[in-house]
């Protein structure tokens, strides 16, 4: 049995933590949403194993991954890191799945470099957001502004924001709230917050996605708080080459709640 692997290694000069395995099978690369990690896979990744070779990063700024004080944090920039992240693999003919804001990344992606992209699976993804307005992003630069965001995000309860993305909460367990919660405890990763509010300069306008000719299968959870189905519809919509399913009773954490139903859709679409 293909074993996954746990290593952190150096792509666009940063330390990455990446989990994969290379079995000679077609490649697919998965990509976390926001204040997320590799975690958001550790279902997914086991079945998905069995048809692909599975590289799943956690973002700059994220997870175990450095907290770059330098990095642009930037769509585009992660688009150009996903990018290295595949030309480090040395992978052709990806399938990119995003999560969330990760989904946004991946159509950045697909956009700069369509070459290295045969397919898109977009989950509950990100998607028409305006960049920060400039009022925070002033506030970004204010000396003491960190703290302020690391007290406001502290006293976040870990529970309530996950009960926020669970349709099915009984699915919330102690190994999911301490994965999620990893993080907090680090100062940088507030720094890399602020760094995303920053230069984050919004998902990309209906006129661009219509650029996007790669096939993209786009994947909803019919209650998802966080990004609502209306935005999968309009994805649709907008993308040329797109296909839209739907999980009901099923929240903003696909990956969590209908794993083999996801693994089975991503399988079909590839094939």
């Amino acid at each position: 049995m293909d074993e996954v692997m746990k290593d952190t290694i150096p792509i666009a000069g940063l330390k990455v933590y990446c989990e994969y395995v290379l079995n000679g099978k077609p490649p697919i690369l998965l990509i976390h949403g926001f204040v997320s990690s590799t975690y958001t896979f550790h279902r997914l990744i086991p079945l998905l194993k069995k048809n692909f070779s599975v590289i799943a990063i956690d973002l700059p700024g994220f997870g175990r991954s450095e907290k770059s004080k330098t990095f642009i944090y930037s769509f585009e920039n992660y688009a150009n890191f996903v990018s290295g992240c595949i030309d480090y693999f040395d992978l052709e003919g990806v399938t990119l799945v995003g999560h969330s804001m990760g989904g946004q990344i991946a159509l950045y992606t697909a956009k700069r470099f369509p070459t290295k992209i045969t397919k898109l699976i977009l989950v509950c993804s990100s998607g028409y957001l305006k960049p920060a307005k400039k009022a925070h992003i002033y506030c970004s630069y204010i000396p003491f502004f960190r703290l302020a965001v690391e007290r406001y995000i502290r006293r976040k309860d870990v529970k309530k924001s996950l009960e926020n993305v669970f349709y099915n909460q009984s699915l919330i367990n102690e190994e999911m709230m301490e994965e999620f919660a990893r993080p907090l405890s680090e100062k940088d990763f507030y720094v890399s917050l602020i760094r995303l509010l920053r230069y984050r300069e919004g998902d990309l306008s209906s006129k661009e996605l219509r650029e996007i000719a790669v096939p993209t299968l786009i994947v909803w959870g019919e209650e998802d708080k966080v990004v609502p189905l209306a935005i999968g519809k309009r994805l649709v919509e907008d993308l040329p080459n797109a296909k839209l399913i739907t999980y009901e009773k099923t929240g903003h954490l696909v990956t969590e709640e209908r794993t083999d139903e996801l693994y089975r859709h991503i399988l079909s679409y590839t094939s």
